[in-house]
């Protein structure tokens, strides 16, 4: 039996979406009217962002992205007029990686109703919290319709945060079940596993599977803490030359309260020096936050180990509550 038609008896035999039973779509075809399978649409002349390549993968990426969760109207009911004047900004000015997952909200729908006419120029992220095969089959095709393409640049295992649920991801009916299926037929190109509760949950799952990407807090308060991700799975990374994201960047702007960073730029400049950090994600309330945010990406330089020594002290008194984030699940 061949991948194509695993998918297709998987959609025929229940993966219903938003309803309705999703039928098999052929790659660069559609039903849908609005999907862009064709000539793309030009991008605004920008500035560009500048790039690094993404590991071993034979993508490179902007080393800055939008998230799609967080501060936000992406990922907010009722935030649509909001949601689309920010994608649509952030086209403007030079954003070109896309970040966001199944479960925030409206986020996907509504990169979905601004990204299509660019869609082969841009990189689209999203992820699964499902750890069942069927289950990851069934948010992808729902991811699939929300943002009106027909592949993803990027598709993660969202969150993963204990053994078990490692356990549960390669076994025989397991998510990567779905990730190996969707690479095969070409509807992801790359796959990754992200998380920020526990550091060695991460590391097991790199061990077990040769991920494309990481996505994983790095930020200058995460060096302090005992289970930090950049002491623990970044040297795993590292000597496997697997694409490493940052988030928590300014973990959620509690890193630029006073006493702490002076800006955007210095935790910006932080999380990208830090060695085998390709690229970051950050949400943004608004455009005129996301303008100030991307001057900053384009202005970034490496700091050097004294720079960077030097920021990470100022959260040294404070760094249990900057890194809230590794009680979530």
């Amino acid at each position: 039996m061949t991948n194509k038609s695993t998918r297709r008896n998987f959609l025929l035999t229940g993966a219903v979406v938003a309803g309705g039973i999703v039928g098999c779509r052929v790659l660069g075809q559609s039903d849908s009217p609005d999907l862009q399978t064709t000539q793309s649409q030009p991008l605004p002349e920008t500035e560009p962002i500048p790039t690094r390549p993404l590991g071993n993968s034979s993508a490179t990426l902007p080393i800055f992205g939008l998230g799609g969760a967080g501060r936000t109207p992406l990922s907010q009911m009722g935030k649509e007029t909001e949601a689309r004047a920010l994608i649509e900004g952030a086209l403007q000015l030079g954003i070109r990686y896309f970040d966001t997952a199944a479960s925030y909200g409206p986020s996907e729908e509504n990169l979905g109703q601004v990204l299509p006419p660019f869609r082969d120029q841009l990189f689209i992220a999203s992820k699964t919290a499902a750890r069942d095969r069927d289950g990851a089959w069934r948010e992808l095709e729902r991811s699939l319709t929300r943002l009106n393409t027909d592949y993803l640049d990027l598709w993660q295992l969202h969150h993963v945060s204990f053994t078990e649920e490692i356990a549960e991801i390669f076994s025989d009916q397991g998510a990567i079940q779905a990730i190996e299926e969707a690479k095969a037929q070409g509807v992801i190109r790359l796959a990754g596993i992200t998380g920020h509760h526990d550091a060695a949950v991460i590391v097991e799952g790199l061990q077990r599977y040769p991920f494309d990407t990481t996505l994983i807090p790095v930020n200058a308060a995460e060096v302090h803490h005992p289970d930090s991700f950049i002491a623990t799975v970044l040297p795993v990374t590292q000597a496997q030359n697997v694409g490493t994201i940052a988030m928590k960047v300014p973990a959620y702007g509690r890193l630029l309260q006073p006493g702490l960073l002076d800006s955007f730029e210095q935790a910006l400049g932080y999380s990208l020096s830090v060695p085998g950090v390709h690229a970051c994600t950050v949400a943004a309330e608004n455009v005129e936050q996301l303008e100030q945010n991307v001057r900053a990406a384009r202005q970034f330089q490496p700091l050097d180990e004294n720079t960077m020594a030097a920021i990470a002290q100022r959260t040294a008194s404070q760094w249990p509550d900057l890194t809230f984030y590794h009680a979530w699940t």
